[in-house]
């Protein structure tokens, strides 16, 4: 089954095997830490640089047939947003027309990919910071001004990719991760499984996930970046109060609702909240797709480029929502950080020596990397 454009690996000529190197050359792939519908994730450690750790998505052909298109375009996606000009993929033959590979700091990175008959391998970065709720949850202190500094990472990444003629199309909390447990982490945009680069400029097929999806997405009108911006107003929303802005357990209602626009800033949950930060929110989710702020407009809007955003504690409040409306359900992630840190702990008593930042992380009880198992329409 041919990926990436390429032959099928099963099919290599004597010099193609040659060429092509295996994922056991280069890395000793460790402990599960996630799964997905077609894939799981492992922690996988370079074995010329044993101190360096990254994450492999391991995707099995069986299991995906029929969705290589899917893994076709989460690739190419990815290797816009890699950090080398030039990489090698190890699938038997080079890519001589992938052209410049972009990068962003806030993007989690595809490394390089590997293939064998039964498996792709993707290594990517490893994110070790764990899920944006679950981060805003432990702090003890939360504003406005956080909440603002975070969309500010978002927009800048989502602008960037904008640019590029990508289109993410599931942005949502799931897919915000903090880089590291540092207090001072950056966050980071993951899964790009449902991002589309954009040939015509405006998309047709219905994907994303409910609840944050644009009206034009559900009103299944051809639609554009402007999706995402919406999105961004969802999480915007909820990061200031702790609850989504359309809900309902019937999917007729719910997205009845997001249809119309009808959300309010319900009180008291939004009392202390600045008319500044309800503006932006009112400019991301504009039902009309024409008149909603780009993500270029959004970072001039004074809440995330001025002094609008409050600096009162709104923790209480926020958390207390988090972890009513957002608790684990069945469809998400279980990740196994002990793992890693045992891992850690291993080779930093191995080596006599400590691990590099790429790899650093603290003994938490959660680590999540750029894979989640999504509740898709």
């Amino acid at each position: 089954m041919p990926l990436f454009g390429k032959k099928d690996v099963s099919k290599k000529t004597k010099k193609d095997a040659e060429k092509s190197q295996s994922i056991e050359d280069k890395y000793d792939v460790k402990d599960l830490l996630g799964t997905g519908a077609f894939s799981e994730v492992r922690l996988a450690v370079s074995k010329e640089r044993p101190n360096e750790m990254y994450a492999v998505k391991i995707i099995d052909k069986k299991a995906l047939k029929g969705k290589e298109d899917s893994l076709d375009n989460e690739i190419k996606v990815l290797r816009r947003f890699s950090k080398s000009v030039k990489r090698s993929d190890h699938s038997g033959t080079d890519d001589k027309n992938e052209g410049q590979w972009l990068t962003h700091p806030n993007i989690v990175q595809l490394l390089e990919t590997f293939e064998d008959k039964s498996k792709v391998y993707l290594i990517m970065e490893l994110v070790t910071g764990g899920e944006l709720f679950d981060r805003i949850v432990q702090k003890g202190s939360y504003t406005e001004k956080d909440a603002a500094h975070l969309i500010r990472q978002v927009l800048g990444a989502v602008d960037y990719m904008h640019e590029q003629g990508v289109v993410h199309r599931d942005l949502k909390p799931e897919n915000l991760l903090y880089y590291s447990t540092d207090d001072d982490s950056k966050i980071m945009i993951s899964d790009f499984g449902l991002s589309k680069i954009e040939d015509s400029g405006v998309m047709a097929t219905a994907c994303g996930t409910p609840g944050y999806v644009a009206p034009e997405v559900l009103a299944q009108k051809p639609y554009g970046k402007a999706v995402d911006v919406w999105s961004i107003g969802v999480i915007s929303y909820i990061l200031l109060c702790g609850y989504p802005p359309f809900y309902d357990e019937n999917d007729a209602n719910l997205f009845a609702q997001i249809l119309k626009g009808e959300f309010e800033f319900d009180s008291p949950y939004w009392d202390d909240i600045s008319d500044s930060a309800k503006n932006f929110i009112r400019q991301l989710m504009c039902v009309d797709a024409d008149k909603r702020y780009t993500c270029r407009e959004a970072l001039a809007h004074p809440w995330i480029s001025g002094n609008a955003a409050s600096s009162k504690n709104i923790h209480g409040t926020v958390s207390a929502q988090l972890k009513k409306n957002f608790a684990k359900s069945r469809w998400k992630q279980a990740y196994h950080a002990t793992t890693v840190v045992r891992q850690m702990k291993r080779m930093a008593l191995n080596s006599g020596a400590g691990i590099s930042q790429d790899a650093r992380m603290d003994n938490q009880d959660s680590l999540v990397n750029g894979m989640t198992e999504s509740n898709r329409l």
